[in-house]
């Protein structure tokens, strides 16, 4: 992996840090000496769990890292304000958010990707959820961290995002609407903050990542044999054939929240074309999507 020396002692909010994405990356954000602050909605046990895992390996890495573990609900502004107050008592200020925290398609159907559920057969109580989690979730956490930083003059906004195949794939009520909200709203932002050095940009795996987020048994143990990020086509986005391991998202987290992505705002990266055996300008040639001129839903 990668070693960026800008992330030793930098401050990190990783929301829904529990378990999958999140977990991992706070694992390698620390590792890089980060101080991370991880918040998960549900399970004090899940996040106990990833903060004991995740202290062992930045003291093994010896460059610093930390983690802090603090249950809040993204869809919840005082929560959002108060993890934003936590890592501030904590660390003394906000360099990187990281809003990872999501509600995923089993919220409101166990069996979306067979049944295939109609949009009016959802149960509003799952579709407001997914969307207050997260599209509303990750506007509060922005809004609790963007003044801190634009003060300081420095901050990364990294939004997770999903397939653009899965933003309008059948039966899968709010949650491919909410990502591709989530999108637009990171073009929004990285229009307001132009100028301010602080940026906003969406990463997203690529394909079904082996994370719980997907249905299903065996988390961990699904992902394809022999897969190796960064060494295959681009341009299959979504429609990989199997299940991608969830640790394609860690390499380009850890160049999104570097000093080296700096110039780079409003842009869209692909965990699964991200090379971590490159240099990181070289990876990012193949994993950072062109820039649309101008917005296209249908």
């Amino acid at each position: 992996m990668h070693v960026y020396p800008s992330l030793r002692g930098r401050v990190v909010l990783v929301t829904g840090a529990g378990r999958g994405f999140g977990r991992l990356m706070s694992l390698a954000l620390a590792e890089q000496g980060a101080q991370v602050l991880g918040t998960s909605a549900r399970n004090r046990a899940e996040l106990d769990a990833t903060g004991a895992e995740v202290e062992a390996a930045a003291r093994a890495a010896g460059r610093g890292g930390r983690f802090v573990g603090m249950l809040a609900d993204v869809s919840r502004e005082a929560d959002c304000e108060a993890t934003a107050a936590r890592a501030i008592q904590e660390f003394g200020r906000i360099d990187a958010l990281v809003n990872n925290a999501a509600r995923g398609p089993t919220e409101a159907d166990a069996n979306y990707y067979l049944a295939l559920p109609k949009f009016w057969t959802a149960p509003p109580q799952a579709f407001r959820r997914m969307v207050e989690t997260n599209l509303i979730g990750a506007f509060l956490m922005a809004r609790a961290v963007v003044p801190g930083m634009i003060e300081r003059g420095f901050g990364r906004i990294v939004n997770l995002s999903t397939s653009h195949p899965t933003m309008v794939m059948q039966g899968l009520a709010a949650y491919g609407a909410t990502k591709a909200g989530l999108e637009a709203a990171t073009v929004m932002w990285a229009k307001d903050l132009a100028g301010t050095g602080v940026t906003a940009n969406v990463l997203l795996p690529g394909g079904p990542a082996d994370t719980a987020l997907i249905g299903g048994t065996g988390v961990g143990t699904r992902a394809q044999a022999g897969f190796r990020a960064g060494k295959g086509p681009t341009g299959d986005e979504g429609r990989i054939g199997g299940i991608l391991p969830a640790e394609v998202i860690v390499p380009p987290t850890l160049w999104l929240c570097a000093d080296e992505s700096a110039a780079f705002n409003g842009r869209r990266i692909v965990g699964k074309d991200w090379d971590p055996e490159a240099p990181p300008e070289v990876a990012l040639a193949k994993a950072m999507q062109p820039q649309g001129v101008a917005p296209r839903i249908m």
